[in-house]
């Protein structure tokens, strides 16, 4: 694999055992987030998916450093999301018993532009979650106003902590609105949206996002399953 390290992927089953859902969480080999703690207890199955080397792997396209002298964004999210779906969650269900009848993404900062992206990019993810997600980065406003895609029975979450438009380097700063307008354009598209600001800033409150995020999905897809028959797409 180039950009996920299927060793260390991990899958915690859902109550609804070997064809729950399953939700999709990026997380950085270095600082890894309490991903078992928020599955625990969950319908759907959650499973860790390490990507080393974000600024490039988890970015849709190249774009400069934030601030001068700061390494560019190399740009091969969709490499990453190609190896996502095609390789790494049919290795995870051959290597853990699961056949998930449907599928979600969720992540934090360069990991939730990427769980956006993604989401927008592929319909075998029918929902997303993006926490803190870096969704000032250059032209994804513009892309995704460029290509609607089919909303229907999706579903995006967007969380923010309130003092993130108020630090970072300027471009950081704009995130809300971004926020906003991306949440906005996925209602237009026919997804269900929620969007919620908590406290604090981009560096705080990491583990509670996570647990609202991976609740929210948990929530979708539950009541997806109790209104009718999901099927992850071939």
């Amino acid at each position: 694999m180039d950009c996920i390290d299927l060793e260390t992927c991990e899958v915690f089953q859902g109550a609804e055992g070997p064809t729950a859902p399953l939700i999709c969480v990026i997380d950085l080999p270095e600082h890894p987030f309490g991903i078992a703690e928020a599955a625990h207890g969950r319908r759907a199955s959650v499973a860790r998916i390490p990507i080393a080397a974000w600024g490039d792997n988890l970015t849709p396209w190249p774009a400069p450093g934030l601030r001068d002298g700061d390494a560019p964004f190399g740009g091969h999210g969709d490499r990453t999301l190609r190896e996502l779906l095609d390789s790494v969650v049919p290795a995870l269900e051959r290597c853990h018993g699961i056949r998930p009848r449907a599928l979600a993404i969720c992540g934090y900062s360069l990991g939730g532009l990427f769980a956006f992206h993604a989401f927008c990019r592929d319909a075998r993810l029918i929902a997303c979650a993006s926490l803190s997600g870096s969704l000032w980065y250059e032209g994804l406003v513009e892309d995704l106003e460029r290509h609607p895609f089919d909303g229907a029975d999706r579903y995006a979450y967007f969380s923010l902590g309130k003092k993130e438009p108020r630090s970072g380097a300027p471009i950081m700063r704009r995130v809300q609105a971004r926020m906003e307008r991306c949440a906005e354009l996925c209602h237009e598209y026919g997804c269900d949206v929620d969007t919620a600001m908590g406290p604090g800033n981009h560096m705080q409150h990491h583990q509670e996002r996570l647990e609202a995020g991976i609740s929210a999905l948990d929530s979708f897809l539950g009541r997806q399953d109790d209104g009718h028959d999901t099927m992850c797409p071939d």
